[in-house]
């Protein structure tokens, strides 16, 4: 990791601050857009500024780092609604965050097969994963992903299936306000999933190509989007997931270059402009609402 961390600082040296520069741009059009769903789906139960949902975001993400699959940071969102509103807001995350599941695994899955029939073979296949069982996982993804997509864009039915058990009846009023999402909203969310999930990409071939992974664009984004797919299947809390990250990474794009510092400083670039970063800049939000409800209460 020590070498990860010299060939970062050595590339920075030599070819200056303006393409981090700009991956740091990407950071914040990649959060940019998730604020902008947030504040689509949380105007369901309470219209809220773009301004408002981007300081939720970066909040959220404070609270993911210890979570699993980053999967707290709803918590962190639903501070900025009224008290009446926030845990009918939770369902509404939960949407929010389908619509990127459903965009990882189906553009995952694509190029895992476009892979499979290219870079990969019955003799150069992944590590501890025959060619076999790569095909029995293509085969058992697709019903899944379809399945996925069909519950997503019929969440407000299946919501009022749910409603109907005696025992969910009772939180129903935690739920009601999914059943409002119509498909064009569902549309709308899962385009701006679509947007961000390439941003993502970019990001990361970016930094690849930055430090000297000699491999086609067309394969590495077909890498990275298998990568994207088997860390969502993982679980894993942010401050551990570099390790896993590095190791998956080494195992992928190990299969197109033989550059593992490449690779690792790669991964730990992401990983702190998409997690870390945010999360520290959402500790300071958090901190300056803390700060004001206190003085609120005092007055």
């Amino acid at each position: 990791m020590e070498q990860s961390w010299n060939l970062i600082k050595q590339t920075l040296a030599q070819k200056g601050w303006e393409i981090f520069a700009f991956i740091f741009l990407l950071m914040i059009l990649n959060w940019g857009l998730e604020a902008r769903k947030w504040q689509l789906l949380a105007s369901k139960v309470q219209p809220i500024s773009y301004w408002s949902a981007y300081k939720a975001i970066l909040t959220g993400q404070a609270f993911a780092l210890n979570t699993i699959n980053r999967s707290g940071d709803f918590v962190g969102r639903v501070l900025y609604l009224e008290e009446g509103n926030r845990l009918r807001a939770v369902g509404l995350s939960l949407v929010g965050s389908m619509s990127q599941i459903l965009v990882t695994f189906s553009l995952g899955f694509i190029s895992l097969t476009i892979l499979r029939f290219t870079l990969l073979d019955n003799q150069a296949i992944l590590p501890g994963l025959s060619a076999f069982w790569l095909d029995a996982l293509l085969i058992g993804l697709t019903p899944g992903i379809f399945l996925f997509g069909v519950l997503y864009f019929n969440v407000a039915l299946v919501i009022k299936w749910i409603e109907r058990i005696p025992f969910v009846s009772k939180y129903k009023f935690f739920l009601e306000k999914m059943e409002n999402l119509h498909n064009k909203e569902l549309t709308r969310i899962l385009l701006l999933s679509v947007l961000r999930y390439v941003v993502f990409i970019v990001q990361y071939v970016l930094l690849l190509k930055i430090f000297g992974v000699d491999a086609s664009w067309q394969i590495l984004l077909c890498l990275v989007s298998v990568l994207f797919m088997l860390m969502a299947m993982i679980p894993t809390i942010a401050l551990a997931e570099l390790g896993i990250r590095g190791k998956l990474s080494l195992e992928l794009f190990g299969l197109v270059t033989t550059q593992q510092v490449s690779i690792l400083a790669a991964s730990a670039g992401i990983w702190i402009v998409n997690l870390i970063v945010p999360a520290i800049f959402g500790t300071v939000f958090l901190l300056g609402l803390r700060l004001f409800k206190q003085k609120e209460q005092k007055s």
